[in-house]
């Protein structure tokens, strides 16, 4: 199972890289850092609902690990 999490972090963070520079095209993984230094990033709605479902993974892999 821990795999499989693993697994959908990776390919989700790819995920967010790529719609972060469909906005931003020189941005990189760092950036993502903080993304609050970019406004069109912090304002895009797109962008936004990536990094949720990134968080609510990262989120499942903290509770899984816990348990």
């Amino acid at each position: 199972m821990e795999k499989i999490i693993e697994e959908l972090i990776a390919q989700q963070k790819k995920r967010l890289l790529r719609s972060a520079q469909e906005i931003m095209p020189r941005i990189i993984e760092d950036d993502l850092l903080q993304p609050n230094d970019f406004p069109l990033l912090e304002n895009n709605p797109y962008f936004r609902y990536e990094e949720g479902v990134l968080e609510g993974l990262l989120t499942a892999r903290m509770a899984y690990l816990a348990r």
